[in-house]
């Protein structure tokens, strides 16, 4: 896996080049179709007999990369990936911040194969790495993270992404004296937070995307954190779904292990517009563009910012 590291780096990259046109037009199918594009296109010039077993697209949602689609030239190794090709679509075309492309991969059988629908997750960084429970109410939980990261309740940053299904945690939080920020777009890039220093990020929580879900708990692996999620299938459909994805029980809770079973694994993400991780696509007068990308790889726990330098002529 690592030496494909750089490869798929370069398939972030150009996902967030592909998609700099579209920032501000209001048309999410074509930042989605342009970004998708890119990064299909990448991966398939990769040494790898890579599979996407989770990810936003199913097989007749064309150009979506859909789930059982075939990357890479067929060499080995034999590759699981979860990909986003815009994490924040909406605020692409909206020209607002917290965008990025990202994917994430792992040997294959690593990373959990389920369908796209809504997961439950809670994130923390290495420090509460081990004391939480998703099946734990959500004040033992904070009082946990709060404890080990040397806080006290009213120190505690949560991050929640501003949806009327996450009231109910927001109301426990702040009764409890915790300080709650939301934020409209980007589980990826707040789940990832709680494992970096400076952002004093100590806990993510909500509902949201289930891609989104594995390829954090593989960024989070990477950097000592720790994520645990659980399905939420809306109706018999998504239940049966699960079942044929081989989840016997859809509903039961999944601990880091389950969500990416090996420290072999691969985390990129490329910035398109400014967050709190990444820098947004910089153009110079000369239309070159500089790209800000964050790279991580299980085996090195190593966290590299990589900042790329696309020439005019480069870029097609």
């Amino acid at each position: 896996m690592h030496k494909l590291s750089l490869d798929f780096l370069k398939v972030t990259e150009a996902a967030a080049i592909a998609s700099l046109p579209w920032v501000g037009t209001g048309d999410k199918n074509a930042a989605d179709d342009a970004a998708t594009t890119a990064m299909r296109e990448m991966l398939n010039q990769v040494a790898m007999n890579g599979t996407v077993v989770i990810g936003e697209g199913e097989l007749d949602e064309a150009p979506m990369l859909y789930i059982g689609e075939n990357l890479g030239n067929g060499s080995e190794p034999k590759i699981d990936i979860a990909v986003d090709p815009i994490e924040g679509t909406a605020p692409t075309v909206n020209g607002q911040g917290n965008a990025n492309a990202v994917i994430a991969a792992g040997p294959r059988g690593s990373l959990l194969h389920a369908p796209d629908m809504y997961m439950e997750k809670i994130a923390v960084g290495p420090k509460a790495a081990g004391q939480i429970d998703i099946n734990a109410p959500l004040i033992d939980n904070i009082r946990a993270v709060a404890s080990a990261n040397g806080k006290n309740l009213n120190e505690l940053n949560v991050y929640v992404q501003d949806r009327d299904r996450h009231k109910g945690y927001i109301d426990i939080i702040r009764k409890a004296g915790g300080k709650v920020h939301l934020f409209s777009e980007g589980d990826v890039t707040y789940s990832i937070a709680t494992c970096l220093e400076t952002g004093n990020v100590d806990m993510f929580i909500g509902i949201g995307g289930a891609p989104e879900g594995v390829i954090s708990a593989v960024g989070i692996k990477c950097l000592g954190g720790e994520m645990q999620a659980r399905l939420l299938p809306r109706n018999k459909e998504e239940t049966d779904r699960c079942i044929n994805m081989g989840l016997a029980n859809p509903e039961t809770s999944l601990q880091h292990n389950d969500l990416v079973g090996s420290e072999d694994c691969i985390f990129a993400a490329s910035g398109i517009t400014d967050n709190i991780l990444l820098k947004g696509i910089k153009v110079s007068p000369e239309g070159n563009y500089l790209v800000s990308s964050v790279l991580l790889n299980g085996k090195d726990n190593q966290l590299r910012f990589v900042e790329s330098l696309y020439l005019r002529n480069s870029i097609a």
